[in-house]
C-alpha cells in the first residue's frame, strides 16, 4: 500500500471564520491512508482547540502583528516599507524552513495571507503548492490593487488553484475546460458541511425567533438585517431577532453603530445580540428560521449550508456563490443584496406559513446530503490532490 503524502495546511488565523470551519471539517473527513495533514497556522484561537479535538496538533508560526491584523479588504493599499517588508520575508523563509523540515510534500494554503506567504514558502522549498481560494478576487470584495496583485500572483505562484464556487473562479478570470487560470490548472469544489442528527423541533410559547450567523462587518450586512427587523415586528410584534457573531478584526466602530441602530429603532427588547458562540450548532438548531444578509457577493456562504443541514428554512441574498446553494422557493428565499424591504417580505412570508418553512427545512437538508457532505468535498480535494502529486 502507498504511504500518504504529508499535506502541509496553512491558515493566517486561528479564529472560527467560515474559511476556517470549511478547513476544519475538511481535515476531518480526509481519508489518512492517502494524506496525513500537517497544520500550520499564523496565530492563536480557537481553531487550535477544535484541531487537538480530531487529532491533529498545529503549529504555530506567530505572524508579526503589524502584517496578522491587516484585513483583506485593506490588502494593496498597504504600504510596507524596509523594514516590514524584511519582516515579511523572514517569516515566509520560517514557513520555507518547516516544509523541508516536516518532509511536506503538498501545501495547501486556505486564506489569501496564506496564499501569497504559503505560496511563496513552498516555492522556495520546492514544494508543489495549490491556493484554496474561498474569497472573491473582485473590486466590490477587494481593493482594486489587492485584486491586480492577486491575479497577477495566481499566474505564477501556486502550482494550481481550487476555487469554492464557480462564482469565486470566475472572479480569477478563467480560460478553457477544464479551466485555467494562466497556465496553472484551476477546480471548483464546494465547501460542505457535518452531517450531523436533525435537532429536535424547537418547542417554544412565544413566536419565531429569525437568526443572523456571522462575525460582525458591513459586507456582512447586520445592519440590513436590523433595518428589515424593524419592518417585520409592525406586522410580528412578537417575533425575536437574534444576532449571532462579534467583531473579529478590528470593526468594533461598526458594532457600536448595530447597537446604537437598535436602541434608535426601538428594538431593544426584539433583537439579541449574544456575542461569539462556540456552539454555533446549538444556535443554529433554536432558531426558526436562518437569514443571510451579506451586501455583496458571499464566495460561498458555509452558514447557509449549516443551516439547511439542521433543518431550517434560509433566507439569503442573491449573490456569488450563494445561488450554488440555495434554490429559490425550495430549500428557501433568495433576495437582492442591500434589500432590506424585500428582506422583510421574505421574512414575512415564512412566518405567516408554518408549513412552508417546514417543507423548506426538509428539502434544504434533503439537498445537503446530496451535494454538501464531508466526504463528497474531502474526496474531491483528494482527486485534485492526486492529479498534483500522484500517491506515491
Amino acid at each position: 500500500m502507498p504511504s500518504p503524502r504529508r499535506v502541509l495546511f496553512i491558515d493566517h488565523t486561528a479564529q472560527l471564520g467560515g474559511g476556517e470551519v470549511a478547513l476544519l471539517n475538511l481535515i476531518a473527513a480526509l481519508d489518512r491512508t492517502r494524506d496525513e495533514p500537517v497544520v500550520v497556522l499564523f496565530g492563536h484561537g480557537p481553531l487550535i482547540d477544535k484541531l487537538a479535538a480530531i487529532g491533529i496538533e498545529a503549529t504555530v508560526l506567530r505572524l508579526d502583528p503589524k502584517i496578522a491584523e491587516v484585513r483583506k479588504d485593506a490588502l494593496g493599499t498597504l504600504r510596507a516599507g524596509p523594514a516590514m517588508a524584511m519582516t515579511l520575508l523572514r517569516f515566509v523563509w520560517t514557513v520555507r524552513r518547516f516544509i523541508r523540515r516536516s518532509n511536506i510534500d503538498l501545501v495547501h494554503t486556505n486564506s489569501l495571507k496564506a496564499d501569497l506567504i504559503g505560496g511563496l514558502a513552498a516555492r522556495l522549498a520546492r514544494r508543489p503548492v495549490v491556493w484554496h481560494v474561498r474569497d472573491r478576487i473582485a473590486e466590490d470584495y477587494l481593493p482594486a490593487r489587492a485584486v491586480k496583485l492577486f491575479r497577477a500572483m495566481a499566474r505564477r505562484v501556486p502550482t494550481g488553484v481550487i476555487a469554492n464556487s464557480r462564482a469565486t473562479l470566475d472572479t480569477m478570470n478563467p480560460a478553457g475546460d477544464p479551466p485555467r487560470i494562466g497556465k496553472k490548472r484551476a477546480w471548483v469544489v464546494h465547501d460542505g458541511t457535518c452531517i450531523t442528527p436533525l435537532p429536535p423541533p424547537v418547542m417554544r410559547e412565544d413566536d419565531c425567533v429569525i437568526g443572523l450567523v456571522g462575525r460582525l462587518a458591513p459586507w456582512k450586512g447586520q445592519h440590513i438585517f436590523i433595518e428589515a427587523a424593524a419592518r417585520v415586528r409592525a406586522r410580528f410584534p412578537e417575533v425575536r431577532f437574534q444576532i449571532i457573531g462579534a467583531a473579529l478584526f478590528g470593526e468594533n466602530d461598526y458594532e457600536r453603530s448595530l447597537h446604537a441602530s437598535v436602541e434608535a429603532l426601538g428594538l431593544g427588547e426584539v433583537i439579541e445580540f449574544t456575542g461569539f458562540r462556540p456552539d454555533v450548532d446549538v444556535a443554529i438548531a433554536n432558531l426558526d428560521i436562518l437569514l443571510h444578509a451579506s451586501t455583496t457577493g458571499e464566495p460561498f456562504g458555509q452558514v447557509i449550508i449549516e443551516g439547511m443541514v439542521a433543518g431550517k428554512p434560509v433566507i439569503a441574498t442573491r449573490g456569488g456563490g450563494v445561488p450554488d446553494i440555495v434554490v429559490d422557493g425550495e430549500t428557501g428565499v433568495l433576495v437582492p443584496m442591500g434589500d432590506a424591504a424585500a428582506m422583510a417580505v421574505a421574512m414575512e412570508r415564512l412566518l405567516a406559513d408554518p408549513d412552508l418553512r417546514q417543507s423548506m427545512g426538509t428539502a434544504g437538508r434533503r439537498r445537503v446530503e446530496e451535494h454538501f457532505t464531508m466526504a463528497h468535498v474531502a474526496a474531491n480535494l483528494q482527486d485534485v490532490f492526486d492529479q498534483i502529486v500522484p500517491p506515491k
